[in-house]
Protein backbone atom coordinates (compact mmCIF):
# COMPACT_ATOMS: atom_id res chain seq x y z
CA UNK A 1 0.00 0.00 0.00
CA UNK A 2 1.30 3.34 -1.26
CA UNK A 3 1.87 5.36 1.98
CA UNK A 4 2.07 9.17 2.47
CA UNK A 5 4.58 11.70 3.20
CA UNK A 6 4.87 15.11 4.46
CA UNK A 7 8.90 16.32 4.68
CA UNK A 8 9.16 19.49 6.43
CA UNK A 9 12.14 21.79 6.45
CA UNK A 10 12.56 24.69 8.75
CA UNK A 11 15.22 26.96 6.76
CA UNK A 12 17.13 30.35 8.29
CA UNK A 13 19.52 31.62 6.26
CA UNK A 14 20.53 28.67 4.34
CA UNK A 15 20.97 29.85 0.74
CA UNK A 16 24.25 28.37 0.15
CA UNK A 17 22.01 24.61 0.64
CA UNK A 18 18.13 25.13 0.20
CA UNK A 19 17.92 24.59 -3.20
CA UNK A 20 20.26 21.51 -4.07
CA UNK A 21 18.51 20.17 -0.91
CA UNK A 22 14.71 20.36 -2.46
CA UNK A 23 15.98 19.29 -5.51
CA UNK A 24 18.00 16.11 -4.17
CA UNK A 25 14.87 15.21 -1.95
CA UNK A 26 12.52 15.23 -4.65
CA UNK A 27 14.50 13.31 -7.14
CA UNK A 28 15.21 10.84 -3.93
CA UNK A 29 10.71 10.73 -3.05
CA UNK A 30 9.90 10.25 -6.79
CA UNK A 31 11.87 7.27 -6.83
CA UNK A 32 10.04 5.49 -4.12
CA UNK A 33 6.79 4.00 -3.83
CA UNK A 34 5.38 7.45 -1.81
CA UNK A 35 2.56 10.10 -2.29
CA UNK A 36 4.27 13.17 -0.74
CA UNK A 37 4.14 17.25 0.00
CA UNK A 38 7.37 19.10 0.65
CA UNK A 39 6.72 21.84 3.16
CA UNK A 40 9.61 24.34 4.05
CA UNK A 41 9.17 26.95 6.62
CA UNK A 42 11.48 30.20 5.94
CA UNK A 43 12.03 31.46 9.69
CA UNK A 44 12.16 35.06 8.34
CA UNK A 45 15.35 34.75 6.47
CA UNK A 46 17.85 37.67 6.25
CA UNK A 47 19.81 36.35 3.29
CA UNK A 48 18.79 34.96 -0.02
CA UNK A 49 16.90 32.05 0.78
CA UNK A 50 13.12 33.62 0.77
CA UNK A 51 13.56 34.75 -2.97
CA UNK A 52 15.26 30.97 -4.02
CA UNK A 53 12.79 29.36 -2.24
CA UNK A 54 9.77 31.25 -4.00
CA UNK A 55 11.11 30.58 -7.42
CA UNK A 56 10.92 26.59 -6.45
CA UNK A 57 8.62 24.77 -7.94
CA UNK A 58 6.99 21.60 -6.08
CA UNK A 59 7.01 22.91 -2.70
CA UNK A 60 4.55 24.89 0.03
CA UNK A 61 5.96 27.62 0.95
CA UNK A 62 5.22 29.13 4.47
CA UNK A 63 7.09 32.06 5.78
CA UNK A 64 7.56 33.32 9.19
CA UNK A 65 7.04 37.59 9.74
CA UNK A 66 10.06 37.19 12.27
CA UNK A 67 12.66 34.68 13.16
CA UNK A 68 10.17 32.21 15.67
CA UNK A 69 12.95 29.50 16.26
CA UNK A 70 14.13 26.19 14.89
CA UNK A 71 11.10 24.50 17.04
CA UNK A 72 8.87 26.88 16.07
CA UNK A 73 9.21 26.47 12.29
CA UNK A 74 8.89 22.30 12.89
CA UNK A 75 5.65 23.26 14.63
CA UNK A 76 4.68 25.22 11.80
CA UNK A 77 5.34 22.73 9.22
CA UNK A 78 3.12 19.93 11.27
CA UNK A 79 -0.01 21.64 11.99
CA UNK A 80 -0.23 22.53 7.44
CA UNK A 81 1.38 18.96 6.97
CA UNK A 82 -1.38 17.10 4.88
CA UNK A 83 -0.53 13.33 5.88
CA UNK A 84 0.44 11.78 9.03
CA UNK A 85 3.64 10.61 8.26
CA UNK A 86 6.18 13.29 8.69
CA UNK A 87 9.85 13.72 7.62
CA UNK A 88 12.01 16.26 8.98
CA UNK A 89 14.77 17.35 7.42
CA UNK A 90 17.39 20.17 8.22
CA UNK A 91 17.80 22.99 5.53
CA UNK A 92 21.82 22.90 6.47
CA UNK A 93 22.58 19.99 3.91
CA UNK A 94 23.73 17.70 6.50
CA UNK A 95 21.36 15.33 6.30
CA UNK A 96 21.84 12.28 3.90
CA UNK A 97 18.87 12.29 1.74
CA UNK A 98 19.97 8.63 0.92
CA UNK A 99 19.09 7.09 3.87
CA UNK A 100 15.68 7.93 3.75
CA UNK A 101 14.55 4.66 2.49
CA UNK A 102 16.22 2.95 5.66
CA UNK A 103 13.71 5.10 7.93
CA UNK A 104 10.97 4.51 5.96
CA UNK A 105 11.16 0.31 6.07
CA UNK A 106 11.09 1.29 9.90
CA UNK A 107 8.16 3.90 10.41
CA UNK A 108 5.22 1.67 10.39
CA UNK A 109 6.16 -0.54 13.40
CA UNK A 110 7.80 2.75 15.35
CA UNK A 111 6.45 5.65 16.64
CA UNK A 112 9.56 7.40 15.79
CA UNK A 113 12.43 6.36 13.31
CA UNK A 114 15.60 8.74 14.85
CA UNK A 115 19.06 9.16 13.03
CA UNK A 116 22.07 8.41 14.97
CA UNK A 117 25.15 10.24 14.26
CA UNK A 118 27.21 7.86 15.23
CA UNK A 119 30.44 7.71 12.64
CA UNK A 120 31.77 11.25 10.62
CA UNK A 121 31.28 14.61 11.62
CA UNK A 122 29.22 14.99 15.20
CA UNK A 123 29.08 19.42 15.36
CA UNK A 124 31.02 21.58 17.10
CA UNK A 125 33.29 20.42 19.68
CA UNK A 126 31.87 23.24 22.05
CA UNK A 127 28.52 21.54 22.34
CA UNK A 128 29.50 17.45 22.52
CA UNK A 129 30.42 17.69 26.44
CA UNK A 130 27.13 19.16 26.92
CA UNK A 131 25.58 16.80 24.54
CA UNK A 132 27.04 13.96 26.71
CA UNK A 133 26.04 14.89 30.02
CA UNK A 134 22.36 15.06 28.65
CA UNK A 135 22.72 11.85 26.92
CA UNK A 136 23.89 10.81 30.63
CA UNK A 137 20.66 12.14 32.55
CA UNK A 138 18.21 11.58 29.88
CA UNK A 139 19.15 7.58 30.28
CA UNK A 140 18.47 7.95 34.06
CA UNK A 141 15.41 9.91 33.66
CA UNK A 142 13.38 7.49 30.77
CA UNK A 143 15.29 4.31 31.16
CA UNK A 144 15.84 4.18 27.91
CA UNK A 145 19.56 4.59 26.00
CA UNK A 146 19.10 6.83 23.31
CA UNK A 147 22.35 6.92 20.95
CA UNK A 148 21.60 10.96 19.59
CA UNK A 149 19.32 13.10 21.53
CA UNK A 150 19.83 15.99 18.99
CA UNK A 151 19.38 14.86 16.08
CA UNK A 152 16.89 16.34 13.41
CA UNK A 153 16.66 13.64 11.09
CA UNK A 154 13.65 11.61 11.92
CA UNK A 155 10.44 9.93 10.63
CA UNK A 156 7.18 10.49 13.03
CA UNK A 157 3.78 9.97 13.12
CA UNK A 158 1.88 12.94 13.45
CA UNK A 159 -1.21 11.82 15.59
CA UNK A 160 1.48 11.04 18.16
CA UNK A 161 3.52 13.94 18.35
CA UNK A 162 0.63 16.93 18.10
CA UNK A 163 -0.63 14.99 21.95
CA UNK A 164 2.57 16.55 22.91
CA UNK A 165 3.24 19.66 20.36
CA UNK A 166 2.22 21.83 23.75
CA UNK A 167 5.52 20.52 25.49
CA UNK A 168 7.54 21.02 22.95
CA UNK A 169 10.10 24.05 22.75
CA UNK A 170 10.51 26.38 19.89
CA UNK A 171 13.56 26.34 20.06
CA UNK A 172 16.71 23.72 19.26
CA UNK A 173 15.78 21.75 22.56
CA UNK A 174 12.26 20.77 20.21
CA UNK A 175 14.57 17.28 19.17
CA UNK A 176 15.57 16.75 22.33
CA UNK A 177 12.74 16.97 24.00
CA UNK A 178 10.28 15.47 21.78
CA UNK A 179 12.38 12.34 21.94
CA UNK A 180 12.70 12.59 25.61
CA UNK A 181 8.63 12.57 25.47
CA UNK A 182 8.21 9.96 22.99
CA UNK A 183 10.85 7.49 25.35
CA UNK A 184 8.97 8.53 28.69
CA UNK A 185 5.50 7.83 27.51
CA UNK A 186 6.36 4.16 26.15
CA UNK A 187 6.18 5.33 22.12
CA UNK A 188 8.82 2.63 20.18
CA UNK A 189 11.51 4.63 18.84
CA UNK A 190 14.25 3.22 16.31
CA UNK A 191 17.78 4.91 15.74
CA UNK A 192 18.82 4.29 12.03
CA UNK A 193 22.94 4.89 11.83
CA UNK A 194 23.71 7.62 9.65
CA UNK A 195 26.60 9.84 8.56
CA UNK A 196 26.10 13.52 8.14
CA UNK A 197 28.30 15.82 6.30
CA UNK A 198 29.52 19.27 7.34
CA UNK A 199 27.61 21.73 7.77
CA UNK A 200 27.90 24.74 4.94
CA UNK A 201 27.51 27.96 5.85
CA UNK A 202 27.75 29.72 9.08
CA UNK A 203 27.19 27.41 12.48
CA UNK A 204 24.51 29.20 14.92
CA UNK A 205 26.38 27.64 17.81
CA UNK A 206 27.41 30.15 20.51
CA UNK A 207 29.25 30.37 23.61
CA UNK A 208 25.76 30.84 25.21
CA UNK A 209 24.38 28.06 24.04
CA UNK A 210 26.00 26.29 27.13
CA UNK A 211 23.97 28.13 28.92
CA UNK A 212 20.87 27.01 27.02
CA UNK A 213 22.19 23.27 27.66
CA UNK A 214 22.00 23.58 31.30
CA UNK A 215 18.34 25.86 31.32
CA UNK A 216 17.11 22.57 28.95
CA UNK A 217 18.49 19.73 31.42
CA UNK A 218 16.68 21.65 34.28
CA UNK A 219 13.42 21.89 32.05
CA UNK A 220 13.67 17.72 31.21
CA UNK A 221 14.48 17.11 34.90
CA UNK A 222 11.46 18.73 36.02
CA UNK A 223 9.23 17.83 33.04
CA UNK A 224 9.83 14.08 32.75
CA UNK A 225 10.89 12.36 36.09
CA UNK A 226 11.21 15.37 38.75
CA UNK A 227 10.98 12.31 41.57
CA UNK A 228 14.02 10.63 40.46
CA UNK A 229 15.79 13.26 41.29
CA UNK A 230 14.21 14.94 44.30
CA UNK A 231 13.91 11.28 45.96
CA UNK A 232 17.78 10.35 46.27
CA UNK A 233 18.53 14.19 47.29
CA UNK A 234 15.38 13.43 50.12
CA UNK A 235 17.01 10.11 50.82
CA UNK A 236 20.76 11.61 51.46
CA UNK A 237 19.05 14.28 54.41
CA UNK A 238 16.86 11.57 55.72
CA UNK A 239 20.48 9.48 56.06
CA UNK A 240 21.97 12.72 57.79
CA UNK A 241 19.44 13.02 60.06
CA UNK A 242 19.51 9.57 61.16
CA UNK A 243 23.13 9.71 61.70
CA UNK A 244 22.69 13.19 63.16
CA UNK A 245 20.23 12.24 65.88
CA UNK A 246 22.59 9.10 66.67
CA UNK A 247 25.02 11.42 67.24
CA UNK A 248 22.89 13.90 69.72
CA UNK A 249 21.54 10.44 71.61
CA UNK A 250 25.33 9.76 72.31
CA UNK A 251 26.97 12.39 72.52
CA UNK A 252 24.96 15.24 73.29
CA UNK A 253 22.49 13.80 76.68
CA UNK A 254 19.81 13.05 74.30
CA UNK A 255 19.40 16.94 73.43
CA UNK A 256 18.34 17.16 69.61
CA UNK A 257 20.18 19.58 68.18
CA UNK A 258 19.37 22.11 65.55
CA UNK A 259 21.37 20.68 62.96
CA UNK A 260 19.44 17.01 63.13
CA UNK A 261 16.34 19.61 62.83
CA UNK A 262 17.50 20.83 59.71
CA UNK A 263 18.47 17.77 58.15
CA UNK A 264 15.02 16.25 59.15
CA UNK A 265 12.70 19.59 57.81
CA UNK A 266 15.15 19.65 54.71
CA UNK A 267 14.08 15.91 54.68
CA UNK A 268 10.43 16.26 54.60
CA UNK A 269 10.52 19.37 52.30
CA UNK A 270 12.40 17.84 49.56
CA UNK A 271 10.74 14.69 49.81
CA UNK A 272 6.91 15.82 49.13
CA UNK A 273 7.72 18.86 47.17
CA UNK A 274 9.26 16.06 44.76
CA UNK A 275 6.00 14.59 44.92
CA UNK A 276 3.97 17.54 43.76
CA UNK A 277 6.75 18.54 41.29
CA UNK A 278 6.22 14.63 39.99
CA UNK A 279 2.41 15.15 39.61
CA UNK A 280 2.46 18.18 38.42
CA UNK A 281 4.46 17.14 35.56
CA UNK A 282 2.29 14.17 34.86
CA UNK A 283 -0.80 16.76 34.66
CA UNK A 284 1.23 18.45 32.23
CA UNK A 285 2.37 15.93 30.31
CA UNK A 286 -0.97 14.54 29.93
CA UNK A 287 -2.97 18.06 29.48
CA UNK A 288 -4.24 17.99 26.29
CA UNK A 289 -3.93 13.90 25.46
Amino acid sequence: MKKNLTAIIPAYNEEKTIGGLIDDLKKELSNLDLEYEIIVVNDASTDKTKEILEKTEGIKLINHPYNKGYGASLKTGIKNARYDLLLFIDGDGQHPIEEIPNLLKYADEFDMVTGARIKGYKGPYMRRPGKKLLHFIAKYLTGVDIPDLNCGFRMIKKGELIKILHLLPSGFSFSTTSILAFAKDGLNIKSVPIEIKKRQGKSMVKPKDALRMLLLILRIVLLFSPLKVFLPVSVFFFICTILSAAYDLIFQSLNITDTTILFFVSFILIFFFGLIADQLAAIRRQLRK
